[in-house]
């Protein structure tokens, strides 16, 4: 089968290679040409799986160049993919300005789901997943890295970063210093591979842990914080008062109390207290 010419986006296994799936495999075997962030790492997963399609490389400093002649080889009626590294392209990676020169020159872009670091440790963090910010990498300067989590500090989301195993340190020092030395991190390293492990705690108890092995100073690194979470004079957080105020409308307060005490990990008593001085 002729795939219809389009840039196919294709995300590729973040560790394990039992990730690939079959549709990512027939997509790079059946286009003309695969731009590649690195020809040589992309290379050794193309051979993996017995693909010998065309590569060309396409990175941080060639794309904006290399953008019109991959338009062109569409134009001759060629179709194209793009793969990173590992995992979903564009996300932390190359092909944003691809993407858009083609979309502007009218061709279709067709993506595929697969592998994203960011999503696969969300999705075991035990943080909340509902809302989530993904921030990429926090800037590898002290100055900028602080202010860039100070402009965060009162995100209510939770937020996601990807890190480098020889700054991992350096960014816990930053969060447990602005956002606090309690806020509730998870560090998910090396995510699908045989390494893979998980830390939880307060940012101080997670940086600790990290400086006292070294193995936690390795490999790839998905860095997610709790969200800012505001709390009234009683230490009542708000999104609890706003969950009490809902349930009260249905439910007698003291039902309704239990109940957002249940959702939020608080005191019943002290949630009861504080909707009868809030007059609920």
């Amino acid at each position: 089968m002729t795939l219809p010419v389009a840039l196919y986006i294709v995300p590729t296994p973040i560790g394990n290679l039992q990730d690939m799936s079959p549709r990512a495999v027939e997509v790079l075997e059946q286009v003309a040409l695969i731009a590649c962030e690195d020809t040589r790492h992309s290379g050794k997963l193309l051979k993996h799986f017995g693909i010998s399609t065309r590569t060309t490389a396409l990175h941080d400093h060639n794309e904006r160049a290399r953008a019109q002649w991959i338009v062109e080889q569409l134009a001759s009626g060629h179709a194209v993919a793009l793969i990173s590294d590992a995992g979903t392209p564009l996300i932390s990676d190359p092909g944003y300005h691809l993407v858009t020169h083609v979309r502007a020159e009218g061709y279709n872009v067709v993506p595929l789901p697969g592998p994203c670091a960011a999503i696969t440790a969300l999705s075991a963090s035990g943080l909340p997943s509902d809302r989530f910010s993904f921030e990429g990498f926090l800037p590898s300067k002290e100055k900028a890295r602080l202010d860039k989590l100070t402009e965060l500090k009162e995100d209510p989301h939770t937020l996601i970063f990807y890190e480098s195993p020889h700054r991992i340190a350096y960014s816990l020092e930053a969060i447990a210093k602005v956002l606090g030395e309690d806020r509730q991190i998870v560090m998910a390293r090396e995510v699908t591979k045989t390494f893979e492990t998980f830390l939880t705690g307060g940012a101080a108890e997670v940086l600790e842990r990290v400086k006292a092995d070294d193995n936690q100073q390795k490999g790839e690194i998905v860095l997610m914080c709790h969200g800012f979470i505001a709390t009234d004079e009683e230490g009542i957080p708000a999104v609890a008062m706003e969950t009490l105020k809902l349930l009260s409308e249905e439910l007698p307060l003291k039902k309704a109390a239990a109940i957002a005490a249940q959702i939020h990990g608080l005191k019943k008593n002290a949630l009861y207290k504080a909707g009868l001085e809030a007059g609920l």
